[in-house]
């Protein structure tokens, strides 16, 4: 049984995105655009491409409501992890099954609120070409919508004023898709439905990326 000291708290969550908000636009300058096809509530899973360290917290100041993010074990560290869990964000070890990190999650997604994922699992070219089958299992098992959202400039690599980000006061894109569901309206769990799932989600993932790219102007890698 999950402790209930442990449960991603929304109120730390809401906390985070205040942080988010006044670190994101203080130190970048983002452009959100359609936040507004994101439910207003229930249960709901931001798919989100991952190219640089700052896509997390740029997400979280930038979408419409607090975001629980799965986040590597590895950045639980030294006092970044009293204050990671203090605002809502969920430890997960991806090496492994990690049954609490589930339990969380979905736990997340029954109380009506937002799972963020990366489900690309790591950084990297950030275009959806190698999905986890994690996003499936969550989307199916809770039934929530998923929302994909693109974030490009974040990993320009021109003119950094600090080693390792993005150009400050540069401009990164922060795009939200229209929500699907992810399952086939059978409700099954099996390996062959986790299968069609997540090759249903990384097209609709990699279709939105490509309209995303073509909406801010921003090229391909």
């Amino acid at each position: 049984m999950t402790d209930t000291a442990s449960v991603p708290s929304a109120r730390g969550a809401a906390t985070g995105r205040r942080i988010g908000i006044g670190l994101m636009y203080g130190l970048w300058k983002p452009r959100v655009l359609g936040a507004w096809r994101v439910p207003a509530s229930g249960p709901v899973i931001l798919a989100v491409n991952h190219t640089h360290n700052i896509d997390g917290p740029m997400l979280m100041g930038t979408a419409p409501r607090p975001v629980h993010f799965l986040i590597k074990k590895e950045a639980f560290v030294g006092p970044l992890d009293p204050f990671l869990r203090g605002i809502g964000q969920l430890k997960v070890d991806r090496e492994a099954t990690d049954r609490a990190a589930v339990t969380d999650a979905l736990g997340v997604l029954r109380r009506g609120g937002v799972l963020g994922i990366f489900p690309e699992g790591s950084r990297g070219e950030g275009d959806f070409a190698s999905l986890r089958s994690g996003l499936a299992y969550f989307a199916v098992r809770s039934g929530a919508p998923v929302v994909p959202v693109a974030v490009l400039g974040s990993g320009e690599r021109h003119s950094r004023v600090v080693r390792g980000l993005p150009p400050l006061r540069g401009r990164v894109d922060v795009v939200f898709g229209d929500p699907f569901e992810a399952g086939d309206g059978s409700g099954r769990r099996t390996r062959s439905a986790m299968d069609a799932a997540t090759v249903r989600i990384q097209q609709r993932l990699t279709e939105h990326l490509g309209q995303a790219r073509i909406l801010t102007g921003r090229p391909a890698s």
